[in-house]
C-alpha cells in the first residue's frame, strides 16, 4: 500500500496482457491503486487479477468510452498508462505497424484530453536513440541520453518519435496536461536471465542496444514514478537497469566494439550505457533488480 498522495487513485493501463503490462498492473495494484486493465486480446479478468475490458485502441469511440467511465460496471479513471502497441519492428508489415501504433496513441491522448484526464504515462522506446547500433550507425557518444535528437531507423522507431512530438503538441493545447514518455529498454522477466551468461561469448550479440535491458519490475517502478510526476508538459526519459547484460566491464565493451565513440565519463564496472541520470534526477527512478541476482 502506498502513502504517496501524489499518485492517482485509479489508472487505466493499456497493453495490460503484455510482458511489461502484467508487471505494471501487478505493481500498481500492490500499491493499492485501482487499475482498469485493457488489451485488444479477449481475456479473463483473472489473468490480470481484477477489472479487465477488451478494447480496440484504434477505435476512438471505444477508447473514449473506457477512459471516461462509459463502459458498464467500470468507472472513470484519473490517469492513463499507455503501453499497448505492436511492440517491435518486423512483427507486422511496416504500414500496419504504423497504422496501429499511431492511431492507438493518438486515440489515447485525445480521449484523455476529452475526458478531463490530465496525467498520461506512455511507453516510448530506446529505439528512438538510433537503434540498432552497429559499425555503420554507432551511438553519437556513450552513455546515450535524452540530450540529442531522435534518430529513428525503423518504422516502429519513427512512430515512437512522432508520439513524443504528439505528446508535446497535446500539452501545448492542454497546458495542465502531464505527459511522461518512458523510453524503455528491452523488457526482461526473471526467467529470461538464464540466457544472459551466453551473451559473454560474443560482445557483438547485444551491441545493438549497448547491452541494455530493463527488468519488468523496474519498468513498473518507472511507471509509478511517472504517475507521481506532477510537472505539466511533455518530457521523455530513458528507462534501463543500472547495469548491462554482460559480465565484462562497460568500458572494455566500448573500447572493443565502439572504439571511435566518445565515452563522456569514467564508467562504473557494469554501468548501463543507456543513461538513466535524468530519470533518477527528475522522477526518482532507481533500479532495484539485476540479472546478476539470479545468476547461477
Amino acid at each position: 500500500m502506498t502513502d504517496d498522495a501524489s499518485l492517482p487513485a485509479r489508472v487505466l493501463v493499456t497493453g495490460a496482457l503484455g510482458k511489461l503490462g502484467r508487471a505494471v498492473v501487478r505493481h500498481l495494484r500492490d500499491l493499492g491503486i485501482g487499475v482498469l486493465a485493457v488489451d485488444r486480446t479477449p481475456g479473463d479478468p483473472r489473468d490480470v487479477g481484477g477489472e479487465y475490458v477488451h478494447v480496440d485502441l484504434t477505435d476512438y469511440g471505444q477508447v473514449l468510452e473506457v477512459v471516461s467511465g462509459g463502459v458498464d460496471e467500470h468507472g472513470p479513471v484519473d490517469a492513463v498508462v499507455h503501453l499497448a502497441a505492436i511492440p517491435a519492428p518486423g512483427l507486422a508489415p511496416n504500414a500496419a505497424t504504423f497504422a496501429n501504433n499511431s492511431a492507438a496513441t493518438y486515440n489515447v491522448f485525445a480521449a484523455a484530453r476529452a475526458a478531463g484526464v490530465r496525467r498520461v504515462v506512455w511507453a516510448s522506446s530506446e529505439t528512438v536513440l538510433g537503434l540498432p547500433f552497429d559499425d555503420a550507425t554507432p551511438p553519437p557518444y556513450a552513455p546515450v541520453d535524452e540530450e540529442y535528437a531522435p534518430r529513428p531507423s525503423s518504422t516502429y522507431a519513427l512512430n515512437k518519435t512522432l508520439e513524443e512530438e504528439m505528446a508535446r503538441q497535446f500539452c501545448r493545447w492542454q497546458p495542465d496536461l502531464v505527459a511522461v514518455g518512458l523510453r524503455f529498454s528491452n523488457v526482461m522477466d526473471v526467467e529470461d536471465y538464464a540466457q544472459f551468461p551466453s551473451f559473454d561469448a560474443d560482445p557483438h550479440l547485444r551491441k545493438w542496444n549497448l547491452w541494455g535491458y530493463i527488468d519488468a519490475r523496474d519498468g513498473a517502478q518507472a511507471v509509478e514514478r511517472g504517475l507521481a510526476h506532477d510537472v505539466p508538459g511533455a518530457d521523455v526519459f530513458v528507462i534501463a537497469n543500472a547495469d548491462t547484460v554482460m559480465s565484462r566491464s562497460s568500458a572494455s565493451l566500448m573500447q572493443e566494439v565502439f572504439p571511435e565513440v566518445r565515452v563522456t565519463r569514467e564508467l562504473g564496472e557494469h554501468e548501463t550505457l543507456l543513461g538513466i541520470d535524468k530519470a533518477r534526477r527528475a522522477l526518482g527512478f532507481e533500479p532495484r533488480h539485476s540479472w546478476r541476482d539470479h545468476a547461477g
